[in-house]
């Protein structure tokens, strides 16, 4: 939930951290601090954004060509300048950054305690720094030692880099479930959660594995060894990453330029896995593990958030055109519940970042119980990426605004391209269907581009909303993952309580909310249960409930029913909730922009979540 940045080289490190540190922003924004050794160990911390960083540190001789610097969602403390980052231990020797959580942090700082040491903070990452300080002054070692050895005895989730203020000339980072990637470039080291911060230096990186250490030291080669002291080998790949993907280009916030940026990437999640004459599907993932596939006794679909209602309209894709039994779940309750899975089972783990915590530990306990594992991720190189059996990238790009757009319709054409190929090679389709659903497929970018040009129609009517208090979606069959969605847009970053419902279950309890303060939204298309939708309509309607209604274009029955109305492009029924997702993205947006919310940024979220 954290964003980490280092540097080690002959360059000036205050300017190369600050700017990592706003690339990272979207991890956590509720303090910020840096650290910069030269003579002497300098650190300042605060609480609020990295531009408060900036101001306190404006004017301050921070000259040296190594530091670290962090910026914070809190999970032990409360978001102030004692607890931010970086954390000292006894006598400010060592200092130390964290990204993740360290479960039995409170047994260790009992004991250390004991041990005649004073905590400064409420965290669980000082304990961690102290308990490689106790380590290293106790036993002699040392500090690559004394880190293997702590982190030997936590439990948790971890991604650290520590600084010795007697050893100018080394960085020492480590990881286990939370990501840390290095930058190689000419005599100089970068360190980050993510390669935004790295890709203006260089195009070489080495992702680090879980239980790995990374030993960053001045004129030497970069060296990594596990936390038991094996030496590893480190891989350099090649990043795919432009400047560019990682500025606003003229939109006022990354959410705008995101939710714009669907037709391009929606174009590139097909790229090169549609056939010229729209007959077959070309997925890697598939086509290796096609045996795995046809044999499947079912799939499980684990995921969070966003990625967790793509994965509901996957149920419906992979069900109706491969008749695979297909189940949901959410990867923070599938590892508790002591699921049933077989060695038949496919789980596929959807996550934009790759990174997300609740979803790497439910793919490990399903590989416990022998599932032959998929990922759909958006980042190359990502966690869950490299510890599945095979999968499926979004091509997506990098997506920073917190509150997840385009990945959602990335990860809904993967899941469709995926249930056409494995309705295709399991004859539950006919080839005339498949060309005729991929034909339609290809018109989806322009057809999302036509509901963009809509956007200042949505943000008119969203001037009449920003004072509600509370929202109810309603769809069916594939859309009720869209009315899902379209909740959790809103309530994201509006911070307007909103929630999401089929439509038909309304009057078993919701319909006692509606009244003509009551807004309600309706995912009306004129596919699947038509009739069914106009009956919910005018149960609302008979209650004074005002009706938002997204609808196919040239459609006045349902029309002449709503209040306001958003005017969708006709296409096939599975692929309604790529187009009907596109005007509750922008609803949501405008809404909060005229709330004076910061869409980029809400409060008390991240976009990463690397800790359970």
């Amino acid at each position: 939930m954290c964003g980490i940045v280092g540097y080690i080289g002959y360059r000036d490190a205050e300017p190369i951290l600050i700017n990592g540190l706003k690339r990272l922003e979207y991890r956590g924004y509720d303090s910020a601090g840096i650290a910069i050794l030269n003579e002497k160990l300098h650190v300042y911390k605060t609480k609020g954004k990295v531009a408060d960083l900036e101001k306190l540190i404006n004017g301050k001789d921070l000259h040296g060509t190594i530091g670290m610097a962090h910026t914070r969602w809190a999970t032990h403390g409360e978001p102030n300048e004692v607890n931010a980052h970086p954390h000292f231990s006894q006598n400010d020797e060592l200092a130390l950054i964290h990204n993740g959580i360290i479960e039995n942090y409170a047994v260790i700082r009992d004991s250390l305690i004991q041990h005649g040491y004073q905590f400064r903070s409420n965290t669980d990452t000082e304990v961690l720094v102290q308990l490689i300080h106790y380590i290293k002054t106790s036993s002699g070692f040392p500090l690559i030692k004394a880190v293997q050895a702590a982190l030997n005895n936590v439990i948790g989730a971890w991604a650290i880099v520590v600084m010795d203020k007697n050893d100018p000339d080394t960085l020492i980072a480590a990881r286990k479930g939370s990501p840390l990637v290095i930058g190689i470039g000419n005599n100089e080291f970068f360190l980050a959660s993510d390669a935004s911060p790295i890709v203006e230096f260089t195009k070489d990186v080495v992702y680090l594995n879980d239980e790995e250490i990374a030993i960053l030291k001045r004129g030497e080669n970069l060296r990594i060894k596990t936390i038991k002291d094996v030496e590893k080998n480190p891989v350099i790949q090649k990043l795919e990453l432009n400047i560019s993907q990682l500025e606003k280009g003229g939109f006022e916030h990354f959410m705008l330029k995101e939710i714009f940026e669907q037709p391009e990437t929606i174009k590139d999640c097909m790229r090169g896995r549609i056939s010229e004459d729209k007959t077959t599907i070309a997925m890697a993932g598939i086509i290796d593990h096609l045996e795995k596939f046809m044999q499947a006794r079912r799939i499980i679909i684990t995921a969070a958030g966003t990625s967790w209602h793509a994965g509901l309209v996957g149920e419906h894709l992979l069900e109706d055109l491969a008749r695979i039994p297909v189940e949901v779940e959410y990867s923070s309750e599938f590892r508790y519940r002591n699921p049933v899975i077989f060695p038949d089972d496919i789980v596929i783990a959807i996550s934009q970042s790759g990174e997300t915590a609740d979803t790497m530990a439910a793919i490990q306990m399903a590989r416990q119980k022998g599932a032959f594992l998929y990922g759909i991720c958006n980042v190359v190189g990502s966690s869950i990426a490299r510890y599945v059996d095979a999968g499926s990238y979004t091509h997506a790009g990098p997506e920073i605004g917190v509150a997840s757009t385009k990945a959602f319709t990335a990860q809904v054409t993967v899941l469709a391209l995926m249930a056409l190929a494995l309705g295709q090679k399991k004859g539950t389709i006919t080839n005339q269907r498949v060309k005729e659903i991929l034909t339609e497929m290809e018109t989806i970018p322009d057809k999302v581009s036509q509901i963009l040009d809509k956007a200042e129609k949505i943000k008119d009517f969203s001037k009449i909303f920003t004072y509600s208090r509370n929202f109810l979606y309603l769809g069916r069959g594939y859309n009720f993952p869209v009315a899902l969605e379209g909740a959790l847009k809103l309530k994201e970053i509006s911070y307007i309580h909103a929630e999401g419902y089929p439509a038909a279950e309304m009057k078993h309890g919701p319909i006692a909310l509606i009244d003509q303060e009551m807004p309600v939204v309706v995912i009306a298309t004129n596919r699947g249960t038509y009739e069914k939708v106009i009956s919910n309509i005018e149960e609302v309607k008979s209650r004074k409930g005002r009706i938002i209604s997204i609808i196919t274009e040239g459609d006045t029955r349902v029309k002449n029913l709503s209040d306001y109305y958003i005017e969708i492009p006709e296409t096939e029924e599975m692929l309604v909730p790529i187009l009907a997702t596109i005007p509750l993205q922008l609803m949501a947006y405008y809404i909060a922009v005229l709330r004076g919310c910061n869409v980029d940024q809400p409060r008390n979220l991240a976009k990463s979540v690397t800790v359970e």
